[in-house]
């Protein structure tokens, strides 16, 4: 990409998809696809060339530095497509929006399979095949089912573990549609909740809305993780919550800005946020609620309509 165009070079497999999806000039390449930029960038007369040093190997850089030659100065770039892609245009938003309730309509359509004896790889396999079934071209990272125990783990797997009675299941899933993705976590419980469960899911829910409630327009990314942690400790659970409060999403499943305890980053009319406390006991379980949210001028629109009340099946 150049201040005056951009050109997508890729090789003869993709030559008729590239022509149907990309809306800038292609430019097919047989033959080394570094040679072919090289080539370009000298006969354009580019004297420094900026390489996404996050996405691009060390070998690849040696290897185009070496087709370049001296003419050409490479630079390392970090972090200068990801910020331009954090603020979201009215289409993106309106994508990301149907990616939500597609996502929220294959949770609702599984719901009947979640009771004791089913596995938690088969629960994930039913989202992921009516996420499908609703126009996904599919999940948009790997659907968690966690069930116990296993729900205190963060980034749990599904296995072929069976719920059981009296448990949480903690599920955290997300589609892809049209390219972009949404993102969502509910809790549920098998049986009559525990006293510690019920505290927990009272504790998280009053986090997020906390949290929520301070999404707007120039707030920094880190108040609104305060927020959610400082409501946690009112509930002594504040050494529970492992990660941060949330992230950005659109063509990835995470995005600037990074919802953290040290993020700087002011919010701005067009992001599009994740808010999704947690709190993990371990040996007991684990409890997370995550919303997908569009941050506006005045504070925020959830953009998830699932329900948020604690789910006893």
């Amino acid at each position: 990409m150049t201040e005056r165009d951009a050109v997508l070079y890729t090789d003869p497999r993709y030559e008729l998809q590239a022509q149907d999806e990309a809306d800038v000039k292609v430019q097919i390449v047989r033959g080394p696809l570094w040679s072919a930029l090289a080539k370009t960038a000298a006969r354009r007369k580019i004297g420094v060339l900026g390489l996404e040093s996050e996405h691009i190997s060390h070998q690849s850089w040696r290897v185009f530095a070496g087709e370049a030659g001296a003419g050409i100065r490479l630079k390392g770039v970090t972090g200068l497509v990801e910020g331009l892609r954090a603020v979201k245009d009215a289409g993106e938003i309106e994508a990301i929006r149907l990616s939500v309730l597609l996502n929220s309509k294959a949770y609702e359509r599984t719901l009947r399979l979640i009771k004791p004896g089913v596995r938690e790889r088969d629960i994930a396999a039913e989202l992921d095949y009516q996420m499908r079934r609703l126009g996904a071209e599919g999940p948009a990272f790997e659907t968690i089912v966690a069930a116990g125990a296993r729900s205190a783990l963060p980034h749990a797997r599904p296995t072929d573990q069976a719920l059981g009675a009296n448990q949480l299941v903690l599920i955290d899933m997300g589609a892809s549609r049209n390219g972009y993705a949404s993102d969502m976590t509910r809790v549920v419980h098998l049986g009559k909740p525990a006293r510690l469960a019920e505290r927990m899911y009272k504790a998280v829910l009053e986090a997020q809305l906390a949290a929520i409630d301070r999404v707007r327009a120039g707030v920094p990314a880190r108040v609104v993780d305060r927020e959610a942690r400082l409501t946690l400790k009112r509930w002594k659970l504040d050494h529970t919550f492992q990660h941060s409060t949330g992230h950005g999403l659109g063509l990835e499943i995470h995005e600037g800005p990074r919802i953290g305890k040290n993020s700087e980053t002011k919010l701005e009319t067009g992001m599009v946020i994740t808010v999704e406390p947690g709190a993990y006991v371990e040996g007991f379980g684990g409890v997370r609620i995550e919303d997908t949210v569009r941050v506006t001028e005045t504070g925020c629109e959830v953009l998830t309509p699932t329900r948020k009340d604690l789910l006893v099946i």
